[in-house]
């Protein structure tokens, strides 16, 4: 499953976990990615890996979208 997601500048994606792997690809902006307390600043064009079950989150530096790859399909974002 491929979702684009809009942030505007400050906006948090508050750390959580779930079952499903996740790739993320920084289509435009700047993010402050933390992967299990490890936390990186991301620019466009860079993307990350999230294991399946690792806390995550991100603090948007500069306006812009992240296009996120699941597997399997969250389930919870078709309801």
């Amino acid at each position: 499953m491929m979702v684009k997601i809009y942030f505007p500048k400050g906006a948090i994606g508050y750390e959580h976990h779930h079952p499903h792997s996740q790739v993320s690809y920084v289509l435009s902006g700047t993010f402050e990615v933390n992967i299990d307390g490890q936390k990186k600043v991301l620019k466009t064009g860079d993307s990350f890996f999230v294991p399946t079950n690792k806390k995550h989150g991100v603090l948007n530096l500069e306006e812009g979208y992240l296009v996120d790859v699941f597997s399997p399909k969250r389930d919870d974002f078709l309801e």
